[in-house]
Parts: C-alpha cells; structure tokens; sequence
C-alpha cells in the first residue's frame, strides 16, 4: 500500500470521526498552488480546516511542522478568496496513532 492510499484510509477514518461529532463535510481535498488541505468541515457557522496525519511507528503530530502550517494557511486564505467567504475560521489537526483518533482544535505555531 503506497503513501497515498494509506493517507486516504485515515481521512475516511476522520471523515467518520467528523460526522459522528456533528461535522458537516464541506469538501475533501482541497488544492491550490501552496499545498493541500485535507478536509474542509463546517460546525455551526464555523469553517474546520483540519489536517489528518496518521502512523504507527511515529507520533504524526510530529509530521506538522511551521512549513506545513503556513502551507494551510496560504491555501485557506485562497479558498475563502475563492469561494467569497467571510466565516470564523479554523485550522485543526486530526491524528491516528495505533487506530486512536485524537482532535487537536484551533492549532497555531509561532
């Protein structure tokens, strides 16, 4: 199984996640010339730009680095752009270490 596929696995496992926890599913896959946002999710007026990392040899929180945070941002900023949206925002990551989905709400790195 290659990265990608692995990498689908845990975002329909975090999909489930979402739903179960009264997420709307907005879109998956978002991307623009900067990168990738994983899904897009909305809870009340709220718009979830959330990150999904997975591994069971490794902690994946370690996977997002200042790199990939300002990545998102670029291509969130780019989506709302797009899109006209003026919504309260935020970016989340979902992690899936050893089949245990953790959700990290309203990241932010300095």
């Amino acid at each position: 199984m290659n990265t990608r596929e692995k990498g689908n696995i845990g975002e329909d496992k975090a999909v489930e996640f979402l739903i179960k926890n009264n997420y709307q599913i907005v879109t998956r896959n978002f991307y623009s010339r900067f990168g990738e946002i994983d899904i897009i999710a909305k809870k009340g007026e709220v718009l979830h730009f959330i990150e999904v990392k997975s591994g069971n040899n490794f902690q994946p929180i370690y996977n997002v680095t200042y790199s990939k945070l300002q990545k998102i941002i670029k291509t969130l900023n780019l989506y709302l752009k797009k899109y006209k949206l003026n919504n309260p925002y935020q970016i989340d990551v979902i992690t899936i270490h050893k089949g245990e989905i953790k959700f990290i709400k309203n990241i932010s790195m300095w």
